[in-house]
């Protein structure tokens, strides 16, 4: 069975490796020096009806769901993978992306004149009503994003909890910042920095290819690093598996405490059981709960300040900042070339001082979003040490539903899928585990 997953992914890496291809993927400005920038040739997306790719994605997340929570087949949740990765990957070109949807939905929150187009209100609700019932089937097999990242997965390892919780702040941040871009106009910040659209246009600058492979050599060792700390619309979406109906099951039965599938979730979702060493007085687990609501507010007022005084660096990523300080720089010769973006400024008409008057304006405004992105991230961080803080007894190994991607792994490691006697599988599980 690996042997056919190893081969599945190096398939794929080499058609990605043969394919990618630096592009622009925007044409470049006009300049009245006579510049004339080479011909672009990117791909334009495939022209059907909107109804047909909602109904491949309802019907994608609908078999999906039937093969985790039904079926059980892993072999199934990675064919369908492959399908979303050629189909909503390459076919689609990575648009309409559920990901990259949480911007216009958000976008249309803050500005009530922006609509959003019935496809894209589709891609972002469904994934999303799909994880309040069936957890998250769509970072299963239907997201492109993370199959061509579970293709890579070849050889993962587990982190270490400490590593896994620090590093599961990053998605929230992301999606502070992606709110706070979209209520300063600073843009898109996910399709600007989405790190597979490259590979699925075969057209992106260097860096973004560089990123894209980066992540995806990292995931032959770390699984899914973009959806387990980056993704943005993984947060959503792992709220709503919270609350889900149905959920995968290591076992389809009963846990007999065979430990057989301890090492292998490499997402770190597994629960394991509470050891009673652990276990604690009401009154000593309420003392510390106390404490640390008595503490949240000191610490979201820090993290709040803490914003508020780095919101010049957080407005460079506005365009018009980032514009300012170069013409500003070149201007003081602290360079001696100029750049597109330079160049195309000096042909207009506007005024360095009428520029940098623009550049104050919107670093203004980025100081008291950065302090409100700074009070999230603060809120956040007491709801993790909350989440540390109570300890929950757990009698058997569970999958952890917000943090489960439904992929399926854990379900080869559980024995008891047969109409064998209890205590003839627990012997024989003792026996095993013995023996490794």
């Amino acid at each position: 069975m690996k042997s056919r997953y190893f081969a599945a992914a190096a398939l794929l890496l080499f058609v990605l490796a043969y394919e990618a291809k630096a592009q622009f993927r925007f044409p470049m400005p006009e300049f009245e020096s006579g510049y004339k920038h080479p011909e672009m040739n990117t791909p334009l997306p495939a022209r059907i009806p909107a109804a047909v790719d909602i109904t491949v994605l309802f019907v994608a997340l609908a078999v999906t769901a039937w093969a985790v929570l039904k079926s059980r087949s892993r072999s199934m949740v990675f064919l369908i993978a492959i399908f979303s990765l050629l189909y909503f990957g390459f076919y689609r070109k990575g648009c309409v992306c559920p990901v990259g949807s949480l911007q216009n939905v958000v976008n249309a929150i803050i500005d009530r004149s922006f609509g959003v187009p019935i496809i894209v209100m589709a891609f972002f609700l469904l994934p999303l009503v799909f994880a309040v019932y069936f957890g998250r089937v769509f970072c299963a097999a239907v997201c492109p994003l993370g199959a061509i990242q579970e293709m890579c997965a070849i050889s993962p390892i587990q982190l270490s909890r400490p590593v896994e919780i620090t590093l599961g702040l990053l998605p929230y941040a992301y999606l502070g910042l992606t709110v706070l871009s979209l209520a300063t106009g600073t843009g898109f910040l996910i399709c600007r920095y989405d790190p597979f659209i490259g590979f699925f246009r075969q057209g992106a600058s260097f860096n973004m290819f560089l990123t894209g492979g980066v992540l995806l050599l990292m995931g032959i060792f770390v699984a899914r690093p973009y959806c387990r700390f980056l993704c943005p619309y993984g947060v959503l979406l792992r709220w709503a598996s919270l609350f889900s109906k149905w959920h995968a099951s290591i076992t389809p039965a009963e846990c007999i405490q065979c430990r057989l599938c301890e090492s292998s979730c490499p997402y770190g979702a597994i629960v394991v059981p509470t050891p009673d060493d652990r276990s604690v007085d009401r009154r000593t687990g309420a003392r510390r709960l106390g404490l640390l609501l008595l503490l949240t507010p000191v610490i979201v007022g820090t993290t709040a300040w803490t914003g508020m005084t780095a919101h010049k660096l957080v407005a460079r990523l506005h365009p018009t900042v980032r514009l300012a300080e170069r013409v500003a720089a070149e201007e003081q010769g602290r360079f001696a070339e100029t750049t597109i973006d330079t160049d195309a400024f000096h042909a207009g008409k506007q005024m360095p001082a009428e520029l940098y008057a623009d550049a104050n304006a919107i670093k203004q405004q980025f100081k008291y979003a950065s302090a409100w992105f700074g009070a999230f991230m603060g809120l956040v961080i007491c709801g993790k040490l909350i989440r540390l803080s109570v300890i929950r007894k757990s009698s058997d190994y569970e999958a952890d539903r917000g943090a489960c991607l439904s992929c399926a792994r854990c379900f080869a490691y559980c024995p008891v899928v047969g109409p064998i006697s209890q205590s003839d599988l627990r012997q024989e599980c003792l026996d095993k585990h013995a023996q490794s």
